[in-house]
């Protein structure tokens, strides 16, 4: 077993890109019930008060950035939809034995360096 994967142990960065490609991935083919259970359930609806979201079709995206913050884990993504460009960071966190994303904020959608 790898480390990273053992309870206890902080996720790599390069595992946490794997996961984060993989949820973005939902959200861009609109399936949603996929992305949800990627976040803490308890933090539902309110974790999307107040952030621009995509809702429907997704033209396209790109991964700015993905890192470490201490104990969390960042992905930040800008996606391109009909009715705008939306940069999206989510924040994840490890919630019993899983890492799961626990808050939401948008940034602009030209900030980041390209992941």
């Amino acid at each position: 077993m790898r480390a990273s994967r053992r309870k206890g142990v902080r996720m790599s960065v390069e595992d946490f890109r794997e996961l984060y490609e993989r949820h973005v991935g939902y959200v861009v083919s609109g399936d949603m019930k996929a992305a949800l259970a990627d976040m803490v359930q308890e933090n539902l609806p309110a974790v999307f008060d107040g952030v621009t979201v995509p809702r429907g079709d997704v033209d396209g995206f790109e991964i700015k950035d993905v890192r470490a913050d201490g104990d969390r884990r960042i992905g930040e993504t800008v996606y391109t939809t009909p009715k705008g460009v939306i940069g999206l960071r989510s924040i994840w966190e490890r919630h019993d034995g899983r890492w799961l994303a626990a808050a939401l904020e948008n940034f602009p959608a030209d900030e980041g360096q390209p992941a």
